[in-house]
């Protein structure tokens, strides 16, 4: 994305608080005692086993269902079985009987039921204990720009969590806004996950939320203006603008790279950091160069946007936050972006869309 700030200088916001009674889905390890162990002549005494597998097993086995208990849990369905199949070898026995028509507990997974409660129970309170079950304050959520489809995600979680306070930031760039996730200045942002360095993508937990189809904003009166879509190729030779030097959107600056490369496109020199849609839109006039951009890309006096196609390169969008942070906000917004991807289609792929290999495996990717 461009780098529009539409930020003033940064307001501390509150401390990190990781909160809520759904914390079981990010809490790492808990030591399973030999009593709950259910394996028929095993035992898991001294062993670690992770709750997040305890509650896909709890959600699957009230919905009996893989589908359902998937949307549930904001997760894939290939995830969740994934996880209920590491359950199962970890537990060294099945825990559901499954056929083309039916999932059905086995009787392992009828014991473990009560031992999973507990489990799940006893995070709960003492997270709660510690302070982290508090939800009252408010969740901090970086759209990137006004006009874009992040403040369409966070207005639909507000609908659906009409109790809680969920706050819209403006901090342009994925870059930058997760070390203010990191920083506790934020709680969420959207962006190319795949684009961060990888020492801060460890920290963050992502969703795959959405493909964006990249366009090009053109001067009106640029030679490939008059085209209804412009061909990848056509900007060979051309000088486009794509962040090249800000600190905040290095994200976005490494995906046109990669786009460009082996197609005779150059990457714009780096114009100074506009504050405010109309320093951006005074900076790209007196440079004129084409800006890489998306589709709903906000207008511009005197410019056109053009999709860009053949191929039709794609903007990878996730949902991404701080690893540990639980808050019925955040659950607001992940069920927001997963009814509206549904609803809208934002995770078909075109026919003959580009993304790096790395982004593809990063968007059929989640918790």
């Amino acid at each position: 994305m461009p780098p529009i700030s539409e930020t003033p200088p940064p307001v501390p916001g509150p401390p990190a608080v990781d909160a809520s009674a759904s914390a079981a889905l990010d809490v790492s390890s808990v030591a399973v005692p030999e009593a709950s162990s259910v394996a028929s002549g095993g035992s898991l005494a001294g062993r670690a086993l992770d709750p997040r597998l305890l509650l896909a097993f709890l959600v699957v086995a009230e919905e009996l269902h893989f589908t359902r208990a998937a949307a549930r849990l904001y997760v894939a369905q290939q995830a969740l079985s994934r996880d209920i199949r590491r359950l199962e070898r970890e537990l060294g026995c099945a825990l559901f009987a499954r056929s083309t028509r039916r999932v059905s507990l086995t009787a392992d997974g009828v014991r473990l039921l009560p031992h999973a409660r507990r489990v799940l129970d006893a995070q709960r309170a003492l997270l709660a204990a510690f302070g982290r079950g508090e939800p009252e304050r408010p969740l901090l959520v970086d759209v990137n720009s006004p006009g874009l489809f992040g403040l369409r995600v966070l207005d639909r979680a507000r609908e659906l969590a009409p109790e809680l306070e969920l706050m819209a930031r403006f901090e342009s760039g994925l870059t930058w806004a997760a070390g203010e996730i990191l920083a506790g200045r934020l709680d969420a942002s959207f962006g190319r996950f795949a684009g961060l360095d990888p020492v801060v993508r460890e920290r963050l937990t992502q969703q795959p939320v959405r493909y964006e189809r990249m366009a090009v904003l053109l001067p009106e009166d640029h030679r490939l203006a008059h085209l209804a879509e412009v061909p990848v190729r056509a900007l060979a030779g051309e000088s486009v603008y794509a962040g090249a030097g800000n600190p905040r959107t290095l994200e976005w600056t490494d995906l046109a790279r990669r786009l460009f490369e082996g197609r005779g496109i150059e990457l714009a020199p780096p114009a100074p950091l506009a504050v405010g849609v109309e320093e951006f839109q005074r900076i790209m006039a007196k440079t004129r160069n084409p800006i890489l951009a998306v589709e709903g890309f906000p207008a511009m006096p005197h410019t056109v946007i053009r999709p860009l196609v053949d191929p039709v390169p794609l903007s990878p969008v996730s949902l991404v936050w701080r690893k540990g942070l639980v808050h019925p906000g955040l659950d607001a917004l992940r069920r927001s972006a997963t009814e509206l991807a549904a609803e809208e289609g934002w995770l078909q792929r075109p026919g003959k869309g580009w993304i790096p290999a790395m982004d593809a495996l990063v968007m059929v990717t989640s918790l």
